[in-house]
């Protein structure tokens, strides 16, 4: 997940992507908490959580988590950023700032990604948001498995629209 802007988004997490949170064996986190209590409620719930802060991030989650964050996962080596910059040459700047990893996770955008570089070596994967939306038809996060350390089952999950009383701001536009 990323982008979780809570509680400015959303009052809460999704309580369909708190029951995954609670199945996974990693979650990731590719910033914007916006709050604290997001990343403690993740801290508890989860087995294991990698994540980083976002440009949202104020310094109480600066000082408990990195700009970049890496992890050896199933094989894989993986990558959490907040800011990968425009999608425009993405993939080809990416295989160049990071050219150790396998899958690389950011956020920022909003805008769900899964794209591999040219050569076929680097994973990019953009969660999109579970609480902000913007001008994306959904919110959303995504689930992966790795097995015999390959990345499989990619999955963009996407979540039920709200009923505008779920946002704290109560913008109905941003159902």
């Amino acid at each position: 997940m990323s982008d979780t802007h809570l509680p400015k988004r959303a009052k809460a997490l999704p309580p369909e992507l708190l029951e995954q949170v609670a199945r996974a064996d990693v979650v990731v986190h590719a910033g914007d908490w916006v709050d604290t209590a997001t990343l403690d409620l993740l801290e508890e719930r989860s087995r294991r959580l990698v994540g980083v802060y976002g440009n949202n991030d104020g310094p109480d989650l600066r000082a408990r988590l990195p700009g970049v964050a890496y992890a050896e996962l199933g094989g894989l080596s993986w990558g959490v950023v907040h800011e990968t910059g425009q999608k425009q040459g993405r993939e080809r700047r990416c295989a160049e700032q990071y050219p150790d990893l396998d899958v690389l996770v950011f956020g920022h955008s909003h805008i769900p990604w899964d794209t591999t570089t040219e050569d076929g070596r680097l994973r990019l994967l953009n969660p999109g948001s579970p609480t902000d939306r913007r001008r994306q038809p959904y919110c959303t996060y995504m689930t992966a498995r790795v097995a015999s350390g390959r990345l499989t089952e990619v999955e963009l999950h996407r979540l039920p629209l709200r009923r505008a009383t779920s946002f704290s701001q109560g913008d109905p536009a941003r159902r």
